[in-house]
């Protein structure tokens, strides 16, 4: 094949790839290359890219091949691809389900084609504590109770399995989703969200019931989730970060389906409800009475009722513990939500091996240019520091310096230049933050309200309704509103710290601008960084994910309207 040294990208014997973002072709490749690696660094001019094992077996399992991986990689190479590349390329995609999981009557197999590799896996160290006999040269029983660790640890060495031992169907629970919604609005699902529930589902068959939705913060997750217990019609466990979002998801249970209140519950530290419709929260199923004893008497609740569904909403969020519990419940269909699967703990093994591959995915850019989620321009602003600050600076220890420069006092002659702008425009507005007493002092500089993890239930609501009523315009919030707050309105979103180099953390940030606006404004993101700092090296590793998403930051020295 004759390459073109005008393409945008060079594959690498490292496998990464290398894309030029100034290139005709950038886009393309990007959404191309995506589908089937991890961006690790996005400077200005070139984004590096690495093909790893896990993108190719969540690649795999959303069925793309290995012809489709040569040919996006062929078609904008400007080099032949190294062969070792290839070679890799092929192991690992075929790897994917060469080892099989089947209920074979009351028994549970791990099945291959590969006399020789079932002997491997047969005499692995990892894999003897969940293993009961060699049935024959290419099937192994395994322990029922262990299938969830035996797929994670199959995936440690380097074989996921294929789980096609099927689900348990769960309780009977009548119920559809609404034409006309309980508010009087028309409902009905977008296409891609009928696609997602078709690729988790699978018409009910082994190939489907276990899995990961990704899907942008506003694009409408929760309706994915609600369609489908509709398809599924069975009880179900709902998890999520925090009570404001359990409360969302029975806000919309009550209003988009034909569940009445008495069969959905909340499970919170608040109110104890189990009913056919259980929500709960990670909080409170993590809870231990005493921090020193490895006891979480919450975890009940798994067993609590005959679930057929169990939906883990932010699945990103999921902690340690509820992974391991998770484990034990493999005969449970498994339905995660989330808008990516970066983890900063590096447990994406974990949600691929315990609650399932990726299904569906859809770009954020594609949903934007359909009008399902708005347009957002997002803006870095890099000012220096007061010479004093400076000095404390340069003298901190290591682990003090990113606070000094996140907590830089020229953030809030910035930060008023941009409420003054958008303020003036009718726009609604989030400052948002980590640090609680640089929160505190632009509450008091903006007479704005704040909420804080410590701001009651109540309290929370009663402002969340204030500003969708357009009563207030300017919220300041702390890390409490990265996830599960329904603000349509909001439209600008103002970032003076973050937790480090969290990249889900900022897309969740800007995911609470994203609802599609009734005038189809434009939304802004801006992040306010201390230049030459750890602020600014932190804020270029949030900034990846949306980079490869397709966003672009404007990068100034000052606010400009």
């Amino acid at each position: 094949m004759t390459y073109n040294p005008q393409n945008p990208i060079i594959v690498q014997g490292d496998k990464t790839i290398l894309l030029e973002v100034d290139n005709p072709n950038y886009e393309n490749a990007r959404d191309s290359i995506g589908k089937f690696s991890e961006l690790i660094k996005s400077p200005e001019h070139i984004h590096t890219y690495r093909i790893t094992n896990l993108s190719l077996w969540n690649a795999a399992a959303s069925g793309i091949d290995t012809e489709y991986i040569f040919q996006a990689l062929e078609e904008y190479s400007k080099y032949a691809i190294p062969d070792n590349v290839k070679t890799d390329i092929i192991d690992y995609i075929s790897r994917y389900g060469r080892l099989k999981i089947k209920k074979d009557n009351e028994m549970l197999l791990l099945t291959g084609n590969d006399p020789i590799l079932i002997t491997e896996i047969w005499n692995h160290v990892k894999i003897k504590p969940y293993i009961y006999k060699k049935i024959n040269e290419t099937a192994i029983e395994i322990n029922p109770s262990m299938r969830g660790h035996i797929k994670k640890a199959l995936t440690e060495i380097g074989f996921p399995a294929e789980d096609l031992a099927g689900y348990v169907t769960g309780e009977f629970l009548a119920v559809d989703l609404h034409n006309i919604t309980r508010s009087n609005e028309p409902f009905k699902l977008r296409d891609y969200q009928i696609d997602a529930v078709n690729a988790f589902y699978a018409n009910g068959s082994i190939y489907g019931g276990s899995g990961t939705i990704l899907l942008p913060c506003g694009a409408g997750k929760t309706m994915v989730g609600m369609a489908a217990i509709a398809e599924m019609k069975c009880n179900t466990l709902i998890i999520t970060p925090n009570i404001t979002g359990a409360r969302q998801w029975i806000e919309e249970l009550i209003d988009k389906t034909s569940l009445t209140e008495d069969e959905i519950g909340e499970y919170t530290g608040e109110t104890k409800e189990i009913r056919p419709i259980t929500i709960t929260t990670y909080q409170m199923l993590t809870y231990r009475p005493k921090r020193s004893e490895n006891i979480f008497p919450h975890f009940s609740l798994f067993n609590s009722r005959n679930w057929g569904l169990i939906i883990y909403d932010e699945v990103h969020l999921l902690p340690a513990p509820v992974f391991r519990i998770t484990a034990e419940i493999q005969a449970k269909r498994r339905l995660g939500l989330t808008a990516t699967l970066v983890r900063e703990d590096g447990l994406e093994e974990d949600v691929f091996s315990l609650i399932g591959p990726k299904k569906y995915d859809a770009p954020w850019k594609d949903l934007e240019k359909q009008g399902w989620i708005a347009e957002a321009l997002c803006h870095e602003i890099r000012i220096d520091m007061p010479d004093d600050k400076r000095l404390e600076y340069a003298m901190a220890q290591d682990r003090a310096k990113y606070r000094i420069a996140a907590e830089n006092p020229e953030k809030y002659t910035i930060a008023g230049e941009i409420v003054q702008y958008h303020r003036e425009r009718g726009d609604r507005m989030l400052i948002i933050g980590m640090y609680i007493d640089q929160l505190r002092t632009i509450s008091k500089i903006f007479n704005a309200p704040l909420l804080t993890g410590v701001t009651s239930n109540k309290k929370r609501k009663e402002l969340y309704d204030k500003f969708r009523s357009n009563e207030i315009d300017l919220l300041i919030v702390s890390k409490v509103a990265n996830f599960a707050v329904d603000l349509p309105n909001a439209n600008v979103a103002v970032q003076v710290s973050g937790t480090f180099g969290s990249r889900q953390e900022e897309a969740q940030r800007l995911g609470r601008i994203l609802r599609p606006k009734k005038d189809n404004s434009i939304a802004h993101f801006y992040t306010i960084v201390t230049k030459d700092t750890k602020d600014q090296d932190f804020s270029a590793k949030r900034q990846m994910f949306l980079t490869e998403q397709g966003y672009r930051y404007e990068i100034s020295d000052k606010f400009t309207k």
